[in-house]
């Protein structure tokens, strides 16, 4: 494995300030394995980080530049799974290797809390969960997330949250503290409410339902939070009875704005995805082909055409979609006050899963 010369970053993109041009050396490596049944058949190699800020490339389509992943390799599984490219940076399989070989990063919160006390570091916006999910079922066990949101809240340092765990619950109280100094973002992926499509394409995530209840859960604790409806999986989960069910179970739920995105298939994730589709699917495969014959992305015809299904649908539920480069912020109650007050101006819309 090339534990000793690689980071998250793309060779050429600068290191972050505090950091080292190294993630991690050879010797920082210790493998574990637990036998216990939510863990069982997954092995974990826990590292101790030299940085955890990454810098995202400046050709990324992505409206933030800082990003903290405190894993890599996600035991989701889900099979069309961007990252799944990063694990073979790291000369691991990115099939079923992503989803069961977890690199964790043990010391990233008092990595983050070096970095960010930088004189170099500006207060960036800092986003997490972009890569794999930072509330996946490995942050019950290691509790990375608390110490990094209590690093970003001591700094006032704004930040958001992608997540399909329903393990962001845990840290309710971290995120409002963090909501009263600086801009807090939350967003919950649900891409679709089918039962039988979510127990093959995404088969380690709760259910669809369980991750609704989360947005109800933060509705209700006065934190607004948003839907990335993704993906939206073509000729699986994309006719207009899907659409209308799923829409309007996210509306149900008190999200504050939902955004659609069209399954996007790169590197790694295509062939992974690809496999899966002959195996479940075999009859869509040409379909597939021709529809991604182009690159990673659908057609722009196509894309457009979910969106304007579902912001149809969206204003017929009561919710819009999020403005464009934006997402919630939690909604801090003023002092003395009994209820939440509207939602402020939005940050930076988490547009990746």
């Amino acid at each position: 494995m090339r534990w000793d010369n690689l980071g998250d970053r793309p060779a050429g993109t600068p290191a972050a300030p505090g950091g080292e041009a190294a993630l991690f050396g050879t010797d920082a490596v210790t493998t574990r394995t637990f036998d216990t049944p939510e863990f069982r058949g997954i092995t974990f190699h826990e590292i101790r980080a030299r940085t955890v800020l990454n810098r995202v490339p400046g050709a990324s389509r992505m409206p933030f530049e800082w990003t903290v992943n405190p894993y890599r390799g996600c035991t989701h599984a889900c099979v069309y799974c961007f990252a799944r490219k990063t694990h073979s940076y790291l000369d691991l399989d990115t099939g079923l290797g992503f989803d069961t070989q977890i690199v964790v990063k043990v010391n990233a919160p008092e990595v983050l809390r070096r970095q960010l006390a930088s004189p170099r570091w500006q207060g960036a916006h800092v986003a997490m969960g972009t890569n794999v999910d930072c509330y996946q079922r490995a942050e019950g066990r290691y509790r990375l997330m608390p110490g990094i949101i209590e690093a970003l809240r001591d700094r006032a340092n704004p930040f958001s949250i992608l997540t399909k765990g329903t393990l962001i619950l845990r840290d309710l109280d971290l995120l409002r503290q963090s909501a009263e100094v600086t801009e807090v973002g939350i967003s919950v992926s649900v891409g679709f409410t089918d039962h039988e499509l979510w127990r093959t394409v995404e088969p380690g995530t709760p259910a669809p339902e369980r991750r609704l209840e989360v947005v109800r859960t933060l509705a209700d604790a006065g934190i607004g939070c948003g839907v990335l409806m993704a993906p939206v999986i073509p000729f699986l989960g994309d006719r207009p009875e899907q659409l209308r069910a799923t829409v309007r179970a996210i509306a149900q739920a008190g999200a504050t704005s939902v955004t659609p995105l069209v399954l996007h298939l790169r590197p790694g994730a295509r062939e992974w995805f690809m496999t899966w589709l002959h195996r479940h699917h075999p009859g869509l495969v040409r379909r597939y082909e021709q529809l991604y014959a182009a690159g990673a992305y659908a057609p722009t015809w196509y894309q457009r055409r979910i969106t304007r299904q579902v912001h149809e649908l969206a204003d017929e539920f009561g919710i819009g979609p999020a403005r464009r480069g934006a997402s919630r912020r939690i909604a801090v109650p003023e002092s003395g006050a009994g209820t939440a007050p509207a939602t402020a101006p939005e940050a930076t819309q988490l547009t990746l899963l």
